[in-house]
């Protein structure tokens, strides 16, 4: 399988005023701008009177708040937008993936984006905040048409920038964005679960990764029953738990921060098969392992100094004559007994010997992505992600690092109170409440059970892996939500070495 390259638009910086000969060379320009603007805001663009009274006319209100075209070679559309000087990185990426989609009807060209009437700190977030949006947007994810799909841009251009922006940052989780939303999209018959461990054995040849696949006879004796409870459903031997390795040097041994990933290629619901609209997008139930893929490339891209492993459950839920079944007993391999109830709440089983394998290395954090649970949707939509911990005291943080990168997150608790409902005659605990009343807690309570040596974890459930018309930066279904989140835990608030 090829891949594509996962951030490719090159970018260009014109420091200084926005003059006419660094305008005309952008095809399409997004200018920023302060609610509370003045006239001298707009002298420092071209025809900036002009654009100032179409603002006027319209009012800030509207995204975008106006549109025209210069009087130059290229007829530069300019599409102009506004924020307040308090908005936050969520309302930032989303006017950035607004004015953008305005500016991508017309034809693939140079992208400029201009901010104007901002601090010198603040501009310089927005600018990499409409960068992302920018560069999410420009990618193009896998379409299997006859007529390939249309470039939307070849390159981007910031424009009257006062000093030179770092943007390494914004690129970097851009591949990892875009990595994740890739392998989302892919559809199940062509990324299958051994083509999905092939493909993660080339990037870890790409970028050097140290790279570890455990088939289902490897996991038979490791125990990992939970896990292989799911893939006998299969009709051949395709499942395997992946293990990458990122090491940036060799004195780096036990990994200070552990990605895990839910990688259920397609998710039929196993006996207890799914209704047809709950079915029609299960190939993203992969979608856990993808954005733990992704960060894992992004930390690559950024060469951090942390070691990070990389673990991908993948496995398909099929039906079949050995498919398991309602209150099968099943022994993780922690030695853990569970007595099933749903075949449908299969990402917690191989979740669960996932989490065993990975905390047995004692990583200094794990941090686990699944599109787990229904119930976290139906609590708070699909706007937010929703986290769960072993550590309370880090869900302030954890809440703030959300609205700090504009990937919003939720807090939820756990504890062996909420594993009462599990309680079994068979097995020391049920798979899932028959009930099914907060599941999200439920199902978050259960896997801690699978973390060992007390190592500190959190969970995210995906609740915003898809949100139609997009989210934030992201326009498409499938917004790869949590690489971004992942990266502001480490650079932002250190979580990992918190925990040493």
């Amino acid at each position: 399988m090829d891949l594509p390259e996962f951030q490719n638009i090159r970018i260009f910086q014109k420091l200084g005023r926005a003059d006419s000969k660094s305008v005309e060379a952008c095809d399409q320009l997004l200018l920023i701008l302060p609610e509370k603007h003045s006239a001298k805001d707009f002298r420092s663009v071209p025809q900036g009177l002009k654009m100032r009274e179409l603002l006027r006319r319209t009012g800030s209100g509207s995204t975008p708040s106006f549109s025209t075209r210069l009087p130059n070679k290229k007829q530069t559309l300019v599409i102009g937008g506004t924020l307040a000087n308090d908005a936050d990185t969520f309302q930032q990426l989303t006017l950035g993936r607004e004015l953008t989609a305005a500016a991508t009807t017309q034809k693939a060209g140079s992208i400029g984006i201009c901010v104007i009437g901002f601090e010198p700190v603040a501009a310089a977030k927005i600018y990499n905040n409409v960068l992302a949006a920018v560069l999410a947007a420009a990618f193009v994810l896998p379409s299997f048409k006859s007529k390939p799909a249309p470039a939307v841009a070849k390159s981007v251009r910031l424009i009257g920038v006062g000093e030179r922006i770092d943007t390494s940052r914004t690129e970097a989780e851009a591949a990892g964005n875009n990595l994740a939303r890739w392998l989302t999209t892919m559809p199940p018959n062509i990324l299958d679960a051994t083509r999905y461990a092939e493909l993660a054995q080339n990037l870890a040849k790409g970028y050097g990764w140290d790279y570890k696949r455990f088939d289902t006879k490897q996991l038979t004796k490791l125990g990992a029953g939970a896990f292989l409870a799911v893939a006998q459903g299969n009709d051949n031997d395709s499942a395997s738990i992946v293990r990458l390795r990122y090491r940036p040097t060799a004195k780096n041994k036990k990994a200070d921060l552990s990605l895990v990933g839910k990688g259920i290629i397609f998710d039929t619901g196993g006996t207890n098969l799914k209704p047809f609209e709950s079915m029609l997008d299960m190939h993203g139930d992969m979608q856990g392992s993808a954005v733990a893929i992704g960060s894992f490339l992004t930390i690559t891209q950024l060469q951090l100094p942390i070691a990070v492993d990389c673990w991908l459950a993948l496995t398909e839920n099929r039906t079949g004559p050995n498919a398991y079944k309602s209150q099968d007993v099943v022994t993780a391999a922690n030695g853990k007994t569970i007595q099933t109830v749903h075949t449908d709440a299969e990402g917690r089983m191989a979740l669960a010997d996932t989490l065993v394998l990975a905390s047995r290395d004692k990583p200094a954090l794990i941090f686990d992505y699944a599109t787990l649970t229904g119930t976290c949707v139906s609590a708070i939509t699909t706007r937010y992600s929703g986290v769960f911990t072993n550590r309370a005291a880090l869900h302030p943080r954890l809440k703030r690092t959300g609205q700090n990168c504009g990937e919003r997150v939720w807090p939820f608790p756990i504890g062996k109170e909420f594993m009462e409902v599990l309680e079994s005659d068979t097995a020391d605990f049920m798979q899932c409440s028959p009930k099914g009343a907060g599941d999200h807690i439920v199902a978050a309570s259960f896997l801690s059970e699978f973390v060992e040596n007390d190592t500190p974890w959190v969970h995210m459930d995906l609740s915003a892996g898809d949100n139609d018309g997009g989210l934030g930066h992201v326009g498409s279904k499938f917004t790869g939500f949590g690489v971004r989140y992942t990266m502001s835990v480490i650079l932002d608030e250190n979580l990992f070495k918190a925990n040493n």
